[in-house]
Formats: structure tokens, C-alpha cells, sequence
């Protein structure tokens, strides 16, 4: 049974979130949190979308997140949302240091529509930039360099493919590497990946898409103990939610199944948990919902637009 109880991780929680100033260590900073198609999603009649189409809610961007060395003037970018527009110009602004527009690199989980996206608006009817480093797995770098038109980001130099090999790591200042890894996903047009992002102090798990925990090659509590936070797959909080949809279609793990697995797991553990990815439909969106409310009381958190965790 999940417990009910307070948890000192709604104090980290209100810590992270209170942040008002940068220091020189690198940090993470969330861009955005929802699901591929965003809220509210298109032909949605729900009460969950219909007040958002009259009042839009800014926070409510497709999942992403920046990364940040002020040592170096740098950031970068896991994901190109359909939001890319606005999260680059998000980036810049809490990065605290004269940069450029666009980032310093681009990663891509994989090919579903909120993760690559994005892309389009580096091409020539938009910004037209020169060779922004694009890091993908190389079935991804296959499908951009066979289909249009993100063959034409490539072949116009808007953007430069760098191609990442599972488990390997790579550099991007003296303080910061990632470490993409691969995860079962719907791979229809390629392989998916999470990534491990590790500073001088901290680390990073980022998972915003997987079917199930059990698919995974790698025990989720264990890689837990090896990082400070984890922002995992909570697309839908439970089975109920979306019952006009096959589920053996989208199948995610549901946020109800991860609490459960790590019900007996210390509160030390289920501290570093933050769901992300939540479709339009998911009641965490809505932090009055008495799901949020269990959520936080058994121990675990709800990743938040510009949350901030430094490395």
C-alpha cells in the first residue's frame, strides 16, 4: 500500500523552486514539463483544456531541459519542442550571461513529435542558423538525414549531426558531461534514449519517456541511488484517465505503478523523484487535484516550469 504521509521532499521542493539567483556551479533548469502534444492539446473539450484555450497558461511547455555552465558562457538543450521558440528565449534569460540566442547544442531523445520538433525553426524560413550541434542516437540521425525536411537543416549547414553512442559519455565543459542510455519506447522511426547529466557536485537522471520500468534493462531504484534527482516518465497518473485509448498503444508506466514500486524504498530515495512528461489530461497538472496532493504527501515531487537543481 502507498503511504500517506509528509514528506521532507515538499521542503526540497519548495527550496528547488525558490531559487532566485545563479551561482557559478552549472545547474539544470526544467523548459517544460507536458507531453509531446501539449496543454491544452488540439480537439481537447475537457474541463482540464477548455479554460487554458481562453486564459493560456506559459508554463505549460512541452517537456525540455536546459543546461547551464557559467564558467564557460555556455548552455544547452535536451529536446527541440514544439515550444522551442520560446525555451530557447527562456534559456538565455536564466543562463544570467551574454549568449547568443540559440544554444550551444541540441539533444534528442528520439523521434515522436514533441522531441524533435523544434527543429524546424533553425531552418531558413525561420532563423536560418549555422550548424547548431544536433546530438542523436543514429537511427535518429538516419531519419533526419533521409526525410524531409530536416534533410534540408543539414544539407543548408543549419544544423550539425553528432552522432552518440549508448553509455558513452561526452564532454561538454571541464564540469559537465551526459551519458545517453537506451530505453524501450515505441521506436518507430528510432531508437529512444534517457540521459545521465553529471556536474562537479551533482547528477541528473533524465527519462521523460519509457513503456514500462519492467522493459528496462536497468533497475530504476538502483540508478536512483547513483544521482541527486531523477525526472522520469509521468505521462498518466493512472489507468482510469484515458480509458477511451488503447493503452497497449502508449504505453507508459502509469504514475500510480511507480509510487507502488518504490512504496518500501526510504524517503531519502523517493526525494529525488520528480514526474514530468504529463499529458494534458493528467490531474498533476493541476496542483489543487488530490492526486498532486498524494503525490507529495508519499514522498515524491511533480517537476515545475524553470525548476532549477544545481550540479
Amino acid at each position: 500500500m502507498i503511504r500517506t504521509k509528509f514528506s521532507y521532499s515538499l521542503l526540497f521542493f519548495l527550496f528547488v523552486n525558490s531559487t532566485t539567483y545563479f551561482s557559478q556551479s552549472p545547474f539544470i533548469v526544467v523548459l517544460g514539463t507536458t507531453q509531446d502534444a501539449g496543454s491544452p492539446q488540439i480537439g481537447c473539450t475537457k474541463k482540464c483544456c477548455s479554460n487554458l484555450f481562453k486564459n493560456p497558461d506559459p508554463s505549460r511547455n512541452v517537456v525540455s531541459l536546459g543546461i547551464v555552465d557559467s564558467k564557460v558562457n555556455k548552455f544547452w538543450m535536451i529536446e527541440s519542442t514544439p515550444d522551442f521558440i520560446t525555451q530557447s528565449k527562456t534559456l538565455k534569460e536564466i543562463s544570467g550571461f551574454r549568449h547568443d540566442e540559440l544554444p550551444d547544442g541540441i539533444f534528442i531523445t528520439h523521434a515522436h513529435i514533441g522531441h524533435y520538433t523544434g527543429l524546424m525553426y533553425l531552418g531558413r524560413e525561420s532563423v536560418s542558423s549555422k550548424k547548431i550541434p544536433v546530438y542523436t542516437m543514429s537511427r535518429m540521425k538516419g531519419f533526419l538525414m533521409q526525410n524531409g525536411p530536416w534533410n534540408q537543416l543539414i544539407n543548408l549547414n543549419n544544423i550539425s549531426i553528432i552522432n552518440m553512442d549508448p553509455d558513452q559519455s561526452i564532454q561538454l565543459s571541464n564540469d559537465i558531461q551526459i551519458i545517453p542510455f537506451l530505453v524501450p519506447h515505441r521506436d518507430e522511426f528510432s531508437e529512444t534514449v534517457g540521459f545521465k547529466i553529471m556536474g562537479p557536485n551533482k547528477s541528473i537522471l533524465f527519462i521523460p519517456d519509457i513503456d514500462k520500468w519492467g522493459k528496462w534493462n536497468k533497475d530504476l531504484a538502483y540508478e536512483l541511488k547513483t544521482v541527486d534527482a531523477a525526472f522520469i516518465d509521468g505521462t498518466f497518473y493512472d489507468s482510469e484517465e484515458i480509458n477511451h485509448r488503447n493503452m497497449a498503444e502508449i504505453p507508459h508506466p502509469f504514475v500510480v505503478e511507480t509510487m507502488q514500486l518504490f512504496d518500501t524504498e526510504d524517503e531519502k530515495i523517493k526525494s529525488k523523484l520528480y514526474f514530468t512528461h504529463l499529458n494534458h489530461t493528467n490531474p498533476l497538472l493541476d496542483t489543487t487535484s488530490k492526486q498532486y496532493r498524494e503525490v507529495i504527501l508519499n514522498g515524491f515531487s511533480v517537476s515545475t516550469f524553470k525548476q532549477i537543481v544545481n550540479l
